[in-house]
Parts: C-alpha cells; sequence; structure tokens
C-alpha cells in the first residue's frame, strides 16, 4: 500500500477562516475548472454525429459519451478522497493536467476505438475537475452562505451553454471536428497555471501515516465498468441469457460485495459507508442517481433529431439547445438566492423532480412533424427542472456529511449522479440506436432494397444524408424519430421515480442556521465551529 500523509485533525474540525475576497480569488481558478469541463460537453455534442459518421460505428456512438462518463463515475470518489488526504490543490491540478492530456489524444483520434479509449482518459481527469470544485467550495464556505457562493460559480454558465454549442457547431461546420478537442489545451493550461497559484491558500495536510485504499478504488472500478457493459451490450451486442452477460452479472455482483466488505474494514476507505447512514444523503443521492439517468440520457439524443430529423447544421442544433440551457441557468441561480435567503430547499428538488419528468415526457411526443419552436418549449420545460435540481442535490449531500469526510461524500453525491448518467447514456443510446436501426431495416433501407441497411445507419452522417434520394432521407428521419422517442419514454418514467424520491427528503437545517428561531438572521461571519457543527 502507498504511504502518504492525512489530512490534520485540526483542518478536519477548525476549517480556516476566509474572507470574502479571499474566497472570490479562490473562486477565480475554480470558474476557469468548470468552464473547462462545462464547455467540453457542449462542444462535442454538436460534433458526434460528424464525428461518428466519419469513424464508423454508429453502434458505438453511446460510447463516446458513456467513456467519458464512465470513467469519470469510477474517478469521482477515488479523487474525492485523495482530496481529503493529500490535500486539495495538488489533487486538483493533477486532474486537470490528465483532462488536458485526454484532450489532445481525443483530436489525434484515428477510429473510434482510439476515440473512445481517450475520452475515457480525458474523463478520469474530468472526475477530478468536477468533484475538486464542489469540495473547495465546501472547504471555504459553510452551507448556510454557499447557495451565493455557488450562484457566482454560475454565472459561468452563460458562456458554456452559449458559446460552447456555438463553438462546436462553427468548428464542425467550418473548421474540422478534432478542434472540439483541441480548444480545451489553451484554457485547460490557464486554468491549471492559476489553480496552482489560487488554491494554494488551503492548508495543507498534517504529517502522519495513512493507507491510500486501492484495493476499494480497483474493486469500484471493476463493478461500475460491467455494470455499464452489461447495459450496453445486453440485447444489442449480446443476448440478454448469453454467457457473456451473466458472466458480467457474476463479476459485477462478487465486485460490488468485495468492496463492501473492503470499505467496511480499511482505514480510510475511498468511499466511507458512514455517510449513507444519514437519511437526505441517501435520499439526495438516489436523486441524483435517478436524475443524471433521465438528464444525460436523454440530452445526448437532442443533436440526432435536431440534425437528422429537422435538418438543422451542427452550429444551429448547438444555438437550438439554448432554451433548456438558459432556463437551467435561470432556475439554479434563483433557487441559490432562494435558498441563501431563506435556508430552506425541499421544494426545490420537488418541483424539479416534476419538471424534469414533464419536460422528458413531452420530447418523447415529437415526431417529424415537431417545429424548433416545440422543441425549444419542451427544453425550456427540461432546463427549468435540471436548474432546480443541479444545486440542490449537491447542497442537500455536503450537509449531511460531517467536514472531515466533505471530499469523499461530495464524491460519493458525484459518483451517484455520474452513475446514473452513465447508465442512461448506456441504457437509452443502445435502445435509441436498436429502434432506429429496426425501424430504418424494416423500410428497406429507405425504400432503396439493400440488405445492408444496418451498414448505412452506422456510416449516415447529416452530410451524407442530404446527398441520398428523398425516400432515404423520410425512412431515416422516421427512423431517428422513432428512437428518440423510444428513448424519451424510457427517460421520462425514470425521471417519474424521482418525484417520489424527492417527497422523502426532510428539511434539515442548513449548517450555519442552526435550527433556532432566529438562527437564519445569524451573521455571515460564522466561526469554525459553528461551520464543524
Amino acid at each position: 500500500m502507498t504511504q502518504t500523509a492525512p489530512a490534520s485533525a485540526d483542518a478536519e474540525t477548525h476549517p480556516p477562516r476566509f474572507t470574502h475576497r479571499e474566497i472570490m480569488v479562490t473562486m477565480s481558478g475554480l470558474v476557469i475548472a468548470m468552464l473547462l469541463a462545462m464547455l467540453d460537453n457542449m462542444i462535442v455534442a454538436p460534433a458526434l454525429p460528424t464525428i461518428v459518421g466519419d469513424l464508423g460505428g454508429l453502434n458505438h456512438l453511446a460510447w463516446v459519451t458513456t467513456g467519458y462518463i464512465l470513467a469519470s463515475t469510477a474517478a469521482t470518489p477515488i479523487w474525492g478522497k485523495l482530496g481529503d488526504l493529500l490535500g486539495r490543490r495538488i489533487t486538483f491540478v493533477a486532474s486537470i493536467a490528465i483532462f488536458l492530456l485526454g484532450s489532445a489524444l481525443c483530436g489525434m483520434s484515428q477510429n473510434m476505438g482510439e476515440l473512445i479509449g481517450f475520452r475515457a482518459l480525458q474523463g478520469l481527469g474530468a472526475g477530478g475537475l468536477m468533484v475538486g470544485v464542489m469540495a473547495v467550495l465546501a472547504d471555504i464556505v459553510p452551507p448556510r452562505d454557499r447557495s451565493k457562493y455557488q450562484g457566482v460559480m454560475m454565472a459561468v454558465m452563460p458562456v458554456a451553454m452559449i458559446g460552447g454549442p456555438l463553438a462546436g457547431g462553427f468548428i464542425t461546420d467550418h473548421l474540422n471536428w478534432r478542434w472540439a478537442f483541441y480548444v480545451n489545451l489553451p484554457l485547460g493550461i490557464v486554468a491549471l497555471l492559476v489553480c496552482w497559484v489560487v488554491l494554494a491558500k488551503l492548508p495543507r495536510r498534517g504529517a502522519g501515516q495513512v493507507r491510500i485504499d486501492w484495493t476499494g478504488a480497483a474493486l469500484l472500478t471493476v463493478w461500475i465498468t460491467t455494470l455499464v457493459l452489461i447495459t450496453s451490450w445486453g440485447g444489442t451486442e449480446y443476448d440478454w441469457a448469453s454467457p457473456m452477460i451473466i458472466g458480467l452479472a457474476v463479476v459485477t455482483v462478487v465486485a460490488f460485495a468485495a468492496f463492501v466488505l473492503v470499505e467496511r474494514r480499511v482505514a480510510e476507505p475511498i468511499m466511507p459507508l458512514s455517510v449513507f447512514t444519514d437519511r437526505n444523503f441517501n435520499l439526495a443521492g438516489a436523486l441524483s442517481l435517478v436524475v443524471g439517468f433521465a438528464m444525460f440520457g436523454g440530452v445526448t439524443l437532442l443533436p440526432q433529431f435536431q440534425q437528422y430529423v429537422q435538418g438543422s447544421s451542427a452550429t444551429n442544433s448547438g444555438l437550438l439547445l439554448m432554451p433548456m440551457m438558459i432556463a437551467a441557468m435561470v432556475l439554479s441561480l434563483a433557487g441559490g438566492a432562494v435558498i441563501s435567503k431563506t435556508g430552506h430547499y425541499r421544494a426545490l428538488p420537488i418541483a424539479g423532480s416534476v419538471l424534469l419528468t414533464a419536460g422528458l415526457a413531452l420530447f418523447a411526443t415529437m415526431d417529424t412533424g415537431t417545429s424548433r419552436f416545440m422543441t425549444g418549449v419542451y427544453m425550456v420545460v427540461l432546463g427549468a427542472g435540471m436548474g432546480c435540481l443541479m444545486q440542490t442535490t449537491m447542497l442537500i449531500a455536503q450537509n449531511s456529511a460531517p467536514l472531515k469526510d466533505m471530499g469523499a461524500a461530495t464524491g460519493a453525491a458525484t459518483f451517484l449522479r455520474n452513475m446514473g448518467g452513465s447508465l442512461g447514456v448506456s441504457v437509452l443510446g443502445a435502445l435509441y440506436t436498436s429502434t432506429l436501426t429496426d425501424s430504418f431495416t424494416s423500410a428497406g433501407g429507405g425504400a432503396t432494397g439493400s440488405a445492408n441497411a444496418g451498414g448505412a445507419v452506422a456510416q449516415m452522417t447529416p452530410e451524407t444524408l442530404r446527398h441520398l434520394p428523398e425516400a432515404v432521407r423520410h425512412a431515416f428521419a422516421q427512423a431517428v424519430s422513432e428512437g428518440v422517442g423510444a428513448a424519451f419514454v424510457w427517460g421520462a418514467g425514470i425521471a417519474a421515480i424521482g418525484i417520489v424520491i424527492a417527497l422523502f427528503i426532510r428539511h434539515v437545517p442548513l449548517r450555519g442556521f442552526g435550527g433556532a428561531p432566529g438562527a437564519d438572521k445569524a451573521p455571515a461571519d460564522a466561526t469554525a465551529a459553528e461551520y464543524a457543527r
């Protein structure tokens, strides 16, 4: 086992006091890192149809996103715990460096296998970016005041949400899709330098000897990977009753059981099971998993519908996502302001779950006759649900965990959301591909009589489709519509489970409010003792 230094007891129980100015300086690095992670997803999404068509392999479309999310999911709790043990600065900067390496290699990919592998490396770094931002913010700001600072963090969203799709679409239409990855490099280098300087304000960990739970980390990676492989390959690459799927199921169960046993016994578990003893943490985590499944799985397919059915260019399909993104930003900012002012948050996850379900259900009604205006209306509903849920579930989870395990708890909560996203992308992506291929094949390959309609689907790009006969274009658009509709039906059904989960969340006063009458009017500079409960 590798030996390293643990967090000092004083840092765990009495976190350093930060002035408003110090917090804002530190947040400048976090904002750049968050922008880096958010821009990547926004830029790549409009380019996916062209990337898949250029490299070939529509059957592997989901894995371009799934590989990224899967690696990010497995790495998230590991990064969180390493931050608790080694310090936020070194782990956060390391995650940025890995993300940049993955980005450069993605741009050099020559086939789908390479792209998926390098996207996984990129996701490994992204897991550290996301949990690092949330954990650092949790280190320096108590939950009572965190919402207003999260509001500042959310100010970066318009740049990513508007600039990302525009940049991704422009790159795809006028340059080369490879620049959708290379564009991360200059911004990432700035983030690397800024974070190295500003995060020096965070405390170093004290002397001593602890063991990093590499066994738990390995088992965690195994059972997550095999679980996602089951959902991706079952019913498509292999029959559900095939030896491969059954074998993967056995490995998943055994690895998960072994993981739980290891985490119960090691001194510094990579994912402390103690955080799961709190009811609100469990409910917030379960809601994050459900939301991740429905949101990531569904939103990934929207550019497919916009480009293949509605005839949008990659640039325009990015712009057409703006109603959803802006609605998410506005509701997230408004929700943060309400929480910061009142200390009450329970209504937000309930309202968000209802809106998320409604938005996905509306998308399930789309067909080849659905206008862009109506698609935009549906996006506003879906975006509003996302905005109500995005920061609230994390805030509830962090408020339910002890300060000494804040990194691990943040990592666990982010892990559950990403796990849901990974499963959602793989399950709904496989459902979309299967329905699309079956529909197009049943139409005779677009009335061409082709015996290889499935192969034609795998090589189809928006540009290729525009040069095919009208009968083929109509048949393919209809097939895409049916595939997207089937995926959204399942997404809405899963999201509806989130409504039930949200109803059971209890209001627990945010740390710093104390729960006493009038405590919500306590001064903003809460003492370290109040912060540590």
